[in-house]
C-alpha cells in the first residue's frame, strides 16, 4: 500500500465526513469509504447492539444486513463477541471464516453460505461513548491482511469522531426545534385560556404524562390544531 496516497485519501475523507448534513449521510460515507480505501473490503456496515437486538446502519450491500440478522437470530458471532468482550478488545480480524466452525458452530457455516469469506470489525468509540462497530467483509478468505487492519483502524478512528459529531449536532438541532415548538404551543395556550407561562407549561407537562405522549408531540399537536 502507498501510505502517502492513503494519508491523502484519509484527509480528504475526513473533510468530506464533516461536510455531511445528517447522521445518515455521515454513516453512508463512512461505509462507502471502507470499500474504497481498505484493501480486500467488498462490503461494510455499522452494527449497533441493543442488548441482543441488532441494528444495522448504512450497509453497502445486502450481505451486511443478512449477516447481522444471522448473528442476532443465533446469538453468536464475531460482532457479538467483540461487543461483549471483557478484555477491552476493539478490533478483530478473521482471515478465513471456514476455519472458525469450532468457535461459532452455528454461525460460521451459515455465514459462509451467505458469501462471507473473511471479516474485520472495529469498535467505534470516543472518550465519552461507545457508538457501535464498523464491520468490513470480504467474499474471499485471506483477503484481509495486517495492512488492511491498520487501514481499517485508521478509518474507524476518523469515523468515530465524525459519527459522534454528527449525532451531537443532530441532537442539538432537535433540542432547539423542540424548544421552539414547546414555546409556540405555550403561547397558544396562554392566549386561548388566559394562562401564565408556568400554567401553560404545566398543562403541557400533565397532558404528556397522563397520555404517555412525548412533550414535543403534545406541543406539535397544539401548534397544528390550536388546542389539545
Amino acid at each position: 500500500m502507498d501510505w502517502r496516497q492513503f494519508a491523502q485519501q484519509m484527509a480528504s475523507m475526513a473533510r468530506d465526513l464533516l461536510a455531511q448534513d445528517s447522521v445518515a449521510t455521515t454513516l453512508e460515507r463512512i461505509t462507502a469509504s471502507a470499500t474504497e480505501l481498505v484493501d480486500g473490503c467488498d462490503a461494510a456496515g455499522i452494527l449497533v447492539l441493543h442488548g441482543t437486538k441488532v441494528e444495522t446502519l448504512a450497509p453497502t450491500h445486502e450481505l451486511v444486513t443478512d449477516n447481522d440478522r444471522l448473528q442476532e437470530r443465533l446469538g453468536q458471532g464475531p460482532c457479538f463477541d467483540a461487543a461483549h468482550s471483557s478484555h477491552g478488545e476493539r478490533v478483530f480480524r478473521i482471515a478465513d471464516l471456514t476455519s472458525e466452525q469450532q468457535r461459532w458452530p452455528a454461525y460460521a457455516p451459515l455465514a459462509h453460505k451467505l458469501g462471507v469469506g473473511s471479516m474485520m470489525g472495529f469498535l467505534l468509540f470516543t472518550d465519552d461513548e461507545d457508538l457501535g462497530a464498523l464491520n468490513l467483509y470480504s467474499r474471499e478468505p485471506g483477503k484481509f491482511t495486517a495492512t488492511s487492519e491498520m487501514a481499517g483502524l485508521l478509518l474507524a478512528s476518523h469515523a468515530a469522531v465524525a459519527f459522534s459529531s454528527a449525532r451531537t449536532h443532530a441532537q442539538l438541532e432537535q433540542a432547539v426545534a423542540t424548544r421552539h415548538t414547546v414555546g409556540e404551543a405555550m403561547g397558544i395556550l396562554m392566549g386561548a385560556r388566559r394562562l401564565t407561562e408556568d400554567q401553560a407549561f404545566d398543562v403541557l407537562r400533565r397532558y404528556s404524562q397522563e397520555q404517555n405522549i412525548k412533550l414535543r408531540e403534545v406541543a406539535s399537536r397544539i401548534c397544528e390544531q390550536g388546542t389539545l
